[in-house]
């Protein structure tokens, strides 16, 4: 009965032991002993055998024979002390270890580098190590080449698979053989074969025992021992009877009885006796077992009689010096357990004393404590003599260096002398004297010394080509490997990033629906409105503390961007409020849809690009815009392209020393705006920022560096977005000169605002031309736009687009000049032209204009409207426009100048009239 409840991974591991035969040895028929071997060709070449792994503490620190086996299915390399063992000791992960072998090392020593260890390993010759290292590299390749295994029907799964993976093998196999040729199964030392060799012995029985898993060890040895006996019980059977080996397959198919032992859950707990507590353990390590397949099912249990007593020879060996190991153990088992046993006497004594005894005993410990205490001030004072003898000796190996130097110096003296008495005997050579033969045994001699050193160089260039040849193939490999690697992380980033934008989307849609449930409603107080508050304020409130909690960022929008503007501004309405979180998750979903298509290879361009020259290309780059990495470097080029014919060193600093001496009239008026710069960054908001006392310099330079100007409002926030980029003072100044004095006209911040007006009525007319629909459906309802669009131009949409699309429009603005912002004016208008098309009243479509530049969202989209569906867009056009009205406006400013000249003059020549019923203020003064 106990050979019927042997489970599979019993049986397969007790094929390594040795079994007694019944009556004798027997002869096997020459049909058995053929379709032994022929089982044997036809099993499938297992990864195992026996390697020597350094380890191991202490004194017992060393060589470690071990048995390796690599399990297919769980792609681990496992490994135990013998080959009998049931349970593995422990694995490598081969999935992300590196193959390393060093020529100048012991012959047969390799390393696997794992990213948590490094394990040595020492195989018996040079051909087992390279045999070793290509199977692995190989195992290697096999993980990170085959697809994973779904839940459902995997077999089917592996079979579509398994030519495609063949054939990466076998390219694989080819590409190696380019660096190292392929090694030949070492006979007898790897695979199912070594198992039946002895076990390699140790100079120290308890040397090769694993400390580290010594319940591992327990059980392995029970497990053993246990086998042991149904061998010998089943080979004293009867002949008839099937033995073990015959019976395996069969009972690798039934499930495993459970042992008669173990009580029956639905009875009563029932008092366990003694020996199911080795039943169990047995049991635990055979439900172990399962885990671990040594060998294939398929392998032939048939030897010969010869093969048997060989092998109950290695098993009596093997057994024997198990026993000593096992003896050793039970010492040091022994010895621990009289220490715990008198520890428990003394605890137990000072218990069941008397209080006077009690007493006694505590000053027995007392005493003990002190003699301890003159045990440590002995031991300190010697520690300290022999830390003045490590001095000494310090000192007189200081010493013996300089001794030694001396001596290193005489040797390197005395090597001249040598090198010129080897001259003098090569010139002798040369020219020989006459002098009498040498003898033949002293050339002899020379010659085979001269040939073992030659053999000697031989052997090492040779482990030197062999070790470059596998490092090669290592390199090839894993390079190829992080190669996948890379491209699967990429995928997987396309795939979160592809999540995380409809994640945005859902989330912006349930906004939009939140937000027209709450027009729908109107102001009606009840349960529903009420609620939808609720929600409209969860959806709102920012979860930054629950993101950083987790330790990773779950909410895709982000507090501020990348230039510290809030994502979701601020506002008092929660209806904007409600917009701008719509608008933040929109523009986070086309950031994160367009990464891989568009910003990616984008930023691929903009590395590549080297030295920035005008053209084009350079031109198309801008438009498309440039990356955050490479905005400052672009922008300086830019500023420096239209401001070198002004530019002169130290000229910055000039200016600032000049405001401080003496105070510029604009001075107040740049100090009121200071406060009122971007109240939405946190740059210009937080106390302890510098930007606003860079902003404040770099405002009054420029008020010195051009008098006709000074300072005009929406200078400021010009001046901080060239901040916010560039970082530095004297640059955000020069690009603040680029703007104003380079590519605006001259009196585009002068006090009468003359060519800004003009660009008014120039963007009146492309609109009429571009979009006739919207300008005829705006004049329907009386819409004047310049009251809109006046502040986009002013400050170059500083304060109308998000930080996103606003820098784009920058880059383009800096390189073609104001052109770019009657296009980007003109693209928002027809970006929205729909929504505003829809509105039918003139208060209405103000209140969209205010904020609809913040709905905006599809930067690309935009762009291409601006810079392709604008299209033509010429610019001899634009300045025909800007001359026609010029000539009609300046007219009208003259005008409007003469009518105020008159009033004033008016005004200056009447005589204050005071009415009858108010006192004059000459009168209430006398009063007073």
């Amino acid at each position: 009965m106990e050979g019927a409840q042997e489970n599979p991974a019993e049986s397969s591991s007790s094929v390594l032991r040795s079994e007694e035969p019944a009556r004798g040895p027997e002869v096997l028929p020459q049909e058995e002993s053929e379709s032994c071997s022929r089982s044997l060709e036809a099993a499938p070449k297992k990864l195992c055998g026996y390697l020597n792994k350094f380890g191991g503490k202490g004194p017992i620190r060393g060589w470690k024979s071990r048995w390796f086996f690599y399990d297919e299915k769980k792609r681990r390399l496992y490994y135990s002390r013998t080959a009998q063992d049931a349970n593995p000791l422990d694995s490598i992960d081969l999935s992300s270890a590196v193959f390393d072998c060093k020529a100048d090392a012991e012959e047969g020593t390799f390393e696997i580098k794992t990213p948590s260890r490094i394990i040595t390993l020492k195989a018996a010759t040079k051909q087992v190590m390279l045999y070793w290292l290509q199977q692995l590299q190989m195992k290697r390749w096999e993980f990170h080449n085959s697809p994973p295994a779904p839940p459902v029907a995997p077999d089917a799964t592996l079979a579509g698979n398994g030519p495609a993976l063949r054939l990466e093998l076998e390219q694989e196999e080819v590409e190696l053989e380019e660096f190292l040729c392929p090694v030949q199964t070492p006979p007898g030392l790897v695979g199912v074969a070594a198992a039946l060799q002895p076990v390699p012995a140790m100079p120290l029985a308890l040397q090769n025992i694993s400390l580290k898993h010594l319940g591992t060890e327990i059980q392995n040895t029970m497990y053993n021992i246990r086998g042991n006996r149904q061998a010998s019980g089943t080979g004293h059977g009867p002949p008839g009877e099937d033995s073990p080996l015959s019976g395996e397959p069969q009972r690798a198919e039934q499930p495993l009885p459970s042992d008669p032992s173990t009580p029956d859950p639905a009875d009563s707990p029932k008092p366990t006796p003694k020996s199911s507590l080795t039943t169990n353990l047995l049991q635990k390590a055979k439900r172990q077992n399962n885990t671990f397949p040594l060998f294939a099912e398929g392998l032939t249990r048939n030897r010969t009689a010869q093969e048997k007593v060989l092998a109950l020879e290695q098993q009596v060996l093997m057994l024997t010096k198990e026993l000593k190991s096992q003896k050793e153990l039970v010492r040091i088992l022994h010895k621990a357990l009289e220490a715990a046993q008198q520890e428990k006497r003394a605890s137990s004594a000072y218990l069941a004393a008397e209080d006077k005894d009690r007493l006694e005993l505590v000053r027995h410990q007392v005493r003990q404590i002190a003699e301890l205490g003159r045990r440590l001030e002995a031991l300190e004072r010697e520690r300290e003599s022999l830390a003045q003898t490590a001095s000494l000796q310090e000192q007189q190996v200081r010493e013996l260096q300089q001794h030694v130097q001396l001596l290193m110096d005489k040797n390197q003296a005395k090597q001249q002398v040598i090198c010129k008495l080897s001259e003098q005997v090569t010139q002798t050579f040369m020219h020989p004297p006459p002098q009498p033969s040498v003898p033949s045994g002293t050339a002899d001699r020379d010659v085979l010394s001269q040939q073992e050193k030659m053999e000697h160089l031989k052997d090492d260039i040779e482990a030197y080509r062999t070790q470059n040849r596998f490092l090669n193939s290592e390199i090839h490999q894993v390079t190829k490997i992080w190669r996948r690697v890379a491209e699967k992380e990429r995928a997987l980033l396309m795939k979160c990033a592809y999540l995380q934008a409809k994640n945005c989307q859902v989330e912006s849609k349930y906004l939009a629906g939140l937000r027209r449930l709450q027009e729908t409603m109107g102001g009606e107080a009840n349960d529903c409105s009420e609620l939808l508050r609720q929600l409209i304020q969860e959806a709102l409130q920012w979860e930054a503390s629950e993101a950083s909690a987790e330790g990773m960022e779950l909410s895709p929008v982000r507090e501020y961007d990348e230039y510290g503007f809030l994502t979701v501004p601020n506002y008092e309405m929660e209806d904007l409020k409600l917009l701008a979180k719509i608008q933040a998750l929109e523009v986070h979903s086309h950031h994160l849809l367009a990464h891989e298509a568009v910003e990616r290879p984008l930023r691929e361009r903009w590395a590549a690009l080297g030295d920035l020259t005008p053209s084009v290309e350079l031109k198309q780059l801008l438009r498309a815009g440039v990356p955050r990495e490479h905005r400052p470097r672009v922008w300086r080029w830019l500023v420096h392209l239209r401001v070198q014919h002004l530019w002169s060193p130290g000229c910055y600093q000039e200016l600032l020393s000049r405001g401080q001496v003496h105070e510029h009239p604009a001075a107040r008026q740049i100090e009121l705006d200071l406060n009122r710069t971007f109240p939405n960054n946190k740059h210009f908001t937080c106390p302890t920022s510098s930007y606003p006392d860079k902003l404040r310099r770099v405002l009054l330079a420029f008020s010195w560096q051009n008098p006709t100007i000074g300072y005009c409002q929406g200078l400021n926030r010009l001046a901080a977005i060239a901040l916010l980029v560039l970082e530095e003072e004297e640059c955000a100044f020069w690009c603040l000169v680029a703007i104003v004095e380079t590519i605006m006209p001259a009196d585009y911040y002068s006090k009468t605002l003359t060519s800004s007006q003009v660009d008014q009525r120039v963007l009146q007319d492309l609109l009429s031309e571009k979009l006739p629909r919207l300008m005829a459906h705006l004049a329907q309802h009386r819409v004047d736009l310049s009251f809109i669009t006046f502040n986009w131009f002013l400050v170059v949409f500083a304060d109308s687009l998000i930080s996103n699309i606003l820098l784009r429009v920058w880059d383009a603005f800096l390189y073609e000049g104001i052109k770019v912002v009657f296009r980007y004016a003109l693209a928002i208008f027809k970006y929205n032209e729909e929504e505003i098309l829809r509105l039918h009243d003139g208060l209405e479509i103000y209140q969209y204009l205010r904020f609809f530049t913040k709905t905006i969202c599809n930067s690309q989209k935009l762009m291409n409207i601006a810079f392709n569906d604008m299209n033509p867009f010429p610019m001899k056009q634009l300045r025909q426009l800007r001359t026609a009205h010029r000539e009609r406006l300046e007219p009208e400013l003259r005008e409007l100048e003469r009518l105020k000249a008159e009033y004033l003059e008016t005004r200056n020549s009447q005589a204050p009239v005071v009415p009858e019923d108010c006192a004059s203020e000459d009168e209430v003064e006398g009063e007073a």
